[in-house]
């Protein structure tokens, strides 16, 4: 697992780089606020209910939640899943927040 800033992440968006971003919250915290990334809450990878992201194992996948910790659990499966190329946003959707706003 390798970590990614909010400014990076931002930064590659804008460019218009086609990401895997994966979020990890709940439900509810993706519709408080999102940036756009596949819902698949940790539950479910945690349970290997991953179909949605079954084809991405040799590519790479950038993982958030709200704060860094649950995406941080969430890369950890995934690797042990044979994923290869997990990325952890650091500090998660409070540092994005922080960072530019909703």
């Amino acid at each position: 697992m390798t970590n990614i800033s909010v400014e990076a992440l931002k930064a590659r968006m804008d460019a218009g780089e086609k990401l895997n971003i994966i979020d990890v919250r709940e439900p509810h915290e993706y519709a408080e606020f999102n940036i756009g990334g596949l819902l698949l809450p940790l539950g479910q990878i945690a349970q290997m209910q991953i179909d949605p992201i079954e084809d991405l194992r040799g590519a790479e996948v950038i993982l958030h939640c709200k704060a860094g910790m649950r995406s941080m659990q969430a890369a950890l499966i995934l690797e042990q899943m044979g994923f290869t190329n997990v990325v952890n946003l650091v500090g998660g959707m409070q540092s994005w927040q922080a960072a530019f706003g909703q």
